[in-house]
């Protein structure tokens, strides 16, 4: 029998140790790799804690919480969320074209078609208000392709939609033009303003007027009202229970149509370091660009009453400091180079309703806004995160000045209000695209639906207040603003 060799204690201690720093080795390789996937997650929570720590030592403001819009991680969306890329280890920086949905500007992932619940056979997607009260739906309506869109387009046959008031209201073309140009996930719909066809269109769209045809209605067709301002500019409805659908920029409509729409590209991602300075050079405080002195919800006053407090120059009809229409890209130069705040005041205070002076005149400059007309809730859903004032988040006039005042004096403040820029865009809507798609879904006809009384909807008790909403609540405790039909 062979005789095995001792080995000495030292040699033992040696091999022991080697075999120690080697599985440690590799353990930390592991370990790098994986915590360099998400890097900006980390960040964006830190980030957050960091501003709710801001929030909770400043005056009260509007700020967005983490909950996600239809495109991010809500529970209840979580199943229809076609536009969230599914790694959950992406960051902004690691996503590509083909990450992002195709109605992004650099968006290349088109949707498959729609999934079924096993046992019920009904679409998983959520596109209907009546569906879930969370959102717009719009992300999910985009990303919508019936699940036999395949057996749909071999058949050849196109869904017609009437414009009832004529093309030339909506700048379209007859055919299917639209939807093909726009590279509808679903495209197999055809527009005609031939109103001879109005008992066998699939779709009969009135554009702020209705006009009731002179033919036999099918109880298979879907009539649907496009408003696109705000119900003190829109006329009472007839007809009110004629419509199935609705068209505007509520949230609350069958196809929401925002002046605008922002989207994150990635929603854990809402907030970044700038490397500007955006109070750098500024002179000038409150700026408003208005021509309409009359608006029902009294800016004008609220404008007047501030500018007591703080400087406020008002240009236009309104105001002593001019700059013309014809000159409006010189007027906004101004108001980049030399103002900290703009007024984004509506002219009505009405549920959703927010508009181009918003969007336009001020998210898209370097302009911090101070915003008048929806529900301060309103402007959280529709905004970036920390992206502008909301007049009800004070008490006065005078309360919002010395805020104003004191974010002059602090630009770290005042930066942290442009922390939402590069994390995001504005995305197309493609309107026609999902009234196309809305169109090919099943379940949108199976059970009739209409509107019992549009105008009741559209302009009832809590949708519009001529006061400011902090004061409509004090007012009606027991009654919150309209939030559904």
């Amino acid at each position: 029998m062979m005789r095995l060799s001792k080995v000495s204690p030292k040699k033992c201690f040696f091999l022991v140790l080697c075999f120690a720093v080697l599985i440690l080795l590799v353990f930390n390789l592991r370990d790098k790799d994986w915590s360099t996937k998400s890097p900006h997650v980390l960040y964006a929570r830190e980030e957050y804690q960091q501003d709710e720590t801001n929030v909770r030592n400043e005056p009260s403001i509007t700020t967005a919480t983490l909950e996600v819009s239809d495109r991010g991680g809500e529970k209840e969306n979580e199943i229809v969320d076609y536009g969230k890329p599914r790694s959950d280890e992406r960051s902004r920086d690691t996503l590509t074209a083909s990450d992002l949905p195709w109605y992004f500007s650099q968006g290349m992932r088109y949707p498959k078609p729609a999934r079924r619940n096993r046992k019920t056979n009904k679409r998983v997607a959520r596109l209907l208000p009546s569906e879930t009260s969370r959102g717009d739906r719009i992300n999910n309506q985009l990303m919508f392709v019936p699940p036999n869109y395949e057996t749909i387009k071999r058949k050849g046959k196109l869904k017609t939609i009437l414009l009832y008031n004529g093309l030339s209201p909506w700048n379209v073309k007859a055919g299917r033009d639209v939807f093909l140009s726009s590279k509808c996930p679903v495209s197999t719909c055809s527009i005609t303003a031939q109103r001879e066809k109005a008992s066998t269109a699939d779709l009969v769209l009135y554009k702020d007027h209705y006009i009731p045809p002179a033919v036999p209605r099918s109880p298979y067709q879907i009539y649907m009202m496009y408003f696109l301002e705000c119900p003190y500019h829109t006329q009472h409805v007839k007809y009110v229970d004629a419509f199935n659908w609705t068209a505007t920029y509520r949230k609350d409509s069958d196809i929401v149509a925002p002046y605008e729409k922002w989207e994150y590209f990635d929603p854990r991602i809402r907030q970044v370091e700038q490397d500007r300075n955006y109070a750098l050079n500024k002179t000038r405080k409150v700026a408003w660009f208005v021509s309409n002195c009359g608006a029902r919800n009294g800016r004008l006053q609220y404008a007047h009453e501030l500018q007591k407090y703080i400087q406020v120059d008002i240009y236009g009809a309104c105001g002593s400091f001019k700059c013309s229409r014809s000159t409006a890209e010189r007027c906004f130069e101004i108001l980049d180079r030399d103002y900290k705040f703009y007024l984004a005041f509506e002219n009505s205070n009405c549920k959703d309703y927010i508009t181009e002076k918003f969007f336009v005149n001020a998210l898209t400059r370097n302009v911090l806004p101070i915003v008048m007309g929806a529900r301060p809730e309103d402007y959280e859903a529709s905004s970036p995160q920390k992206s502008y004032i909301h007049v009800d988040e004070f008490g006065s006039p005078r309360e919002l000045a010395e805020y104003l005042h004191l974010l002059d004096r602090n630009d770290e403040l005042y930066n942290s209000y442009f922390k939402w820029k590069g994390t995001g865009e504005f995305i197309n809507t493609y309107y026609w695209c999902r009234v196309c798609a809305m169109l090919h879904d099943e379940a949108s006809f199976r059970k009739p639906k209409w509107y019992e009384d549009i105008n009741d909807w559209w302009r009832g008790p809590g949708v519009c207040t001529n006061g400011s909403w902090r004061n409509y609540r004090a007012r009606n405790p027991e009654k919150p603003a309209a939030d559904s039909r």
